[in-house]
C-alpha cells in the first residue's frame, strides 16, 4: 500500500467518524423522529398512537427557577464546566450537569394535552437550545448572577495567587409560553382538578411505554411534509 493510498483511507476513516458521530448524536436523532411525524390537532390526538404536537408550555403548578436567568419553566438543563491540564493538552471537565422538569402542559388554539416526564427511572428523550451562556476567566471577572450560581454548587472561582478560574455555563430552558414540540403516545384522561379555561371533561395526554419515551424539545422549525 502506498503512501497516498494510506492517506486516502484514513482520511476515508476521518471523516466517516465524523459523520457517524454528528447522525447520531441526541439532537439530530430527536430532529430525524420528530420530522417523520405528522403534524395533528391536539383534538385530533388518537388512543395509543405516537403522536407529535406543537404549542405553547403551560405549567400545572408553581413553575421552576433557572439557576441562572432567574426565568420561570417547566424544565431546565445547566452545564458546568471548568478547564483543566493534562500534561500538555488542555480539556473541559464537567463540574455540573444537572436537569430539572415538572409536569406541564401544552396549549394550542384553546386546547390542552397533559405530558408527565419523570426523571426516575427516566422517560424521555430531550434537546434544549442552550440560549444563556457565561463564563470567566484569568481576565474575565465573574457577573454577579454567575457567582451567585457558581457558590451555590460550591465552586470556587479562584485558583492559586487569587488567579481566575477558566469556568463556563450553559442553560437551556423550557419557558413559561415557549412554543415546544413533544411526541408521545396519545391518550385521553378524564379531569380530576378543574383547569382554568377549559371546560371539557377529559384532556389529551402524552405518555411514555417501555418501548417508547416521551420526545421533548424547544428546537424550532420541527415540522414534517406530511400533515393531517
Amino acid at each position: 500500500m502506498n503512501s497516498t493510498t494510506l492517506i486516502i483511507l484514513l482520511a476515508l476513516v476521518g471523516f466517516s467518524i465524523v459523520f457517524l458521530a454528528y447522525y447520531f448524536n441526541n439532537k439530530q436523532s430527536i430532529i430525524r423522529t420528530l420530522k417523520k411525524l405528522p403534524n395533528k390537532p391536539i383534538s385530533g390526538l388518537k388512543t395509543n398512537q405516537f403522536t407529535k404536537v406543537t404549542g405553547k408550555a403551560k405549567n400545572l403548578e408553581e413553575p421552576l427557577i433557572a439557576p441562572y436567568s432567574k426565568r420561570k419553566c417547566v424544565f431546565y438543563k445547566i452545564k458546568i464546566e471548568q478547564k483543566k491540564r493534562s500534561g500538555k493538552n488542555k480539556y473541559w471537565s464537567t463540574i455540573v450537569n444537572e436537569e430539572k422538569i415538572q409536569d406541564f402542559f401544552i396549549e394550542k388554539n384553546g386546547d390542552y394535552v397533559m405530558v408527565k416526564p419523570k426523571q426516575n427511572p427516566k422517560n424521555y428523550k430531550s434537546y434544549l437550545v442552550a440560549d444563556k451562556k457565561t463564563s470567566s476567566g484569568i481576565f474575565n471577572e465573574p457577573t454577579p448572577e454567575f457567582l451567585t450560581v457558581l457558590e451555590k454548587y460550591n465552586i470556587k472561582t479562584q485558583g492559586f495567587f487569587g488567579i481566575n478560574k477558566q469556568i463556563r455555563y450553559s442553560e437551556g430552558i423550557i419557558e413559561i409560553g415557549e412554543e415546544i414540540t413533544v411526541a408521545g403516545i396519545g391518550k385521553w384522561q378524564s379531569i380530576k382538578t378543574p383547569i382554568a379555561n377549559y371546560s371539557y371533561s377529559k384532556i389529551a395526554a402524552l405518555e411514555s411505554t417501555v418501548d417508547q419515551k416521551l420526545i421533548i424539545t424547544d428546537l424550532p422549525n420541527i415540522s414534517s411534509k406530511k400533515r393531517v
